[in-house]
């Protein structure tokens, strides 16, 4: 996948927070079925079909330690089976009312079934991820374990959580990833060092980080750390927060749900079209579309490598960054559209490569000093730390004292299963996505409920110890670790 135009890198985002055992509906674990069913899945399997055609450093992939966790997890994988079979029914169901978006359903629950039961509930991810990895069809991205946002973390913590990332997916992978996903692109000056010190190789910012200018991977700080910027000018041409190729008419509504079967059957026909207004969905319709978007995209890369091209005198780098979920679960058609894409971008004459990739083709830039930066609202921290969210602000800094404070009376020559509980406890109560879910009004209430709950569970643990029960403590820990047991390695001395 070479060619004179310059360098096309597509990143994939693949997170969920930790949802086992924490509620269904409407966020919970129905959360993790409808995203792996509507698109991780179908991009694994887009995957599956660019490696046996031979094709190699795809795309880079981010998994979270934390996703990774559920989609190897015996209970999560047997809950999405039962909720596929669930799914297959209610197809058989909706056909006297919908055939044929009934037929179509019926056949993609049908394939997800067979799927599940021949690779994924024998295996998990891991064995459907790791030829990927290893052919090097994909460049794998880890992170730190639960997807917390860095700069708010004290040192000993922030540590402790990407050493605890990585080391999980050394365990299910059999090799640390050289790159990382940082949570929310989340930066502070000087974090850099962190990376470092656990073997970081490669990172991606959001382009106002590099004042936009996301033509080359840049240094940072000493030895081989680089940085990649988030090229929004095609990125956006996608999706953005007003516009992108999923809000066109043809394709599939997110938002119009048939309630009876809960199967989306309309398209989007118009952004003020009232639900009862929209049209029916119709595949070859909204399959002419990808085609037609498909093409504008590879246009849109090609103009912009041109003009980079032009600008510097050398070829140039388009990095575009999304997560996983938009392609198939948002947007229906996602995961034919990138299909067409990966495959016409070469065509064109543009080299699609990884992050590794690029950088062995030479597309390094002068060194740089980052900023605060996110890929949030404002690119700033706002979402994490702004005025809706300071209460939970204020309970992280209380869990992370608590944590390192207990830890530090505490801890022996051996590893202590009780103290392990509560720096899981401790990891999962600190997860970006409460503050982004409350910031955003997406199932705040949910979201305070999950932060509240574990760092409650922290500070019982941390109670028992300081009362010297030990006895309760550990028993305490054992029924934690039953319901919320994610990261069977950690060991709180890592902290």
């Amino acid at each position: 996948m070479s060619g004179p135009e310059g360098t096309f890198c597509l990143v994939l985002h693949t997170h969920l927070p930790w949802v086992a055992h924490a509620g269904a509906w409407p966020v919970g674990e129905e959360w993790l079925h409808q995203a792996f069913t509507g698109s991780w899945r179908r991009v694994f399997t887009l995957l599956d079909r660019l490696a046996a055609e031979g094709a190699r450093d795809v795309l880079t992939l981010g998994v979270t330690p934390v996703l990774a966790a559920m989609l190897d997890d015996p209970y999560c994988l047997r809950e999405l089976h039962t909720w596929t079979g669930s799914w297959q029914l209610r197809a058989v169901e909706a056909a006297p009312r919908l055939p044929e978006l009934a037929g179509y359903e019926f056949r993609a629950a049908t394939e997800c079934l067979a799927d599940l039961e021949d690779r994924w509930l024998t295996g998990g991810l891991s064995s459907v991820l790791r030829p990927l990895v290893d052919a090097g069809v994909v460049e794998l991205l880890g992170g730190p374990a639960t997807h917390p946002f860095l700069p708010l973390l004290e040192p000993r913590v922030a540590a402790g959580a990407l050493t605890v990332g990585l080391d999980d997916t050394r365990l299910r992978l059999g090799r640390a990833p050289a790159g990382i996903w940082v949570p929310e692109c989340g930066h502070a000056p000087g974090q850099q060092e962190l990376y470092a010190a656990a073997g970081v190789e490669r990172f991606l910012v959001d382009s106002p980080a590099l004042h936009g200018d996301t033509a080359a991977a840049r240094p940072v700080g000493a030895g081989p750390l680089l940085c990649f910027g988030r090229d929004l000018e095609v990125t956006y041409r996608v999706w953005s927060p007003r516009a992108g190729y999923p809000g066109a008419p043809d394709y599939r509504d997110f938002h119009t749900f048939d309630h009876a079967s809960g199967f989306r059957p309309a398209r989007v026909t118009g952004r003020h079209v009232p639900p009862e207004r929209k049209k029916p969905w119709e595949p070859d319709l909204a399959a002419a579309a990808v085609l037609r978007d498909a093409a504008d995209f590879v246009d849109t890369v090609l103009a912009r490598l041109r003009l980079l091209a032009d600008r510097d005198g050398r070829p140039g780098l388009v990095v575009a960054a999304f997560d996983t979920e938009l392609f198939g679960h948002w947007w229906h058609e996602g995961p034919a559209w990138l299909a067409t894409v990966l495959r016409a971008l070469p065509a064109a004459g543009v080299r699609v490569t990884t992050l590794r990739g690029a950088a062995e083709a030479g597309h390094v830039g002068p060194p740089v000093t980052l900023g605060r930066s996110s890929w949030g609202s404002g690119k700033d921290w706002r979402v994490w730390e702004g005025p809706a969210v300071q209460d939970l602000v204020l309970a992280a800094k209380g869990v992370q004292d608590r944590l390192l404070s207990t830890l530090d009376a505490h801890r022996g020559p051996v590893r202590d299963p009780v103290l392990d509980q509560l720096a899981r406890e401790a990891l999962l109560a600190l997860s970006s996505d409460w503050a982004f879910m409350i910031s955003h009004d997406t199932a705040a209430g949910y979201a305070r409920d999950r932060a509240t709950t574990h760092a409650a569970r922290l500070h019982e643990l941390a109670d028992l110890l300081d009362a010297g029960d030990r006895a309760g403590a550990a028993a305490l820990a054992d029924r934690m670790r039953a319901v919320d047991g994610p990261f069977g390695h950690l060991d709180a001395r890592v902290f």
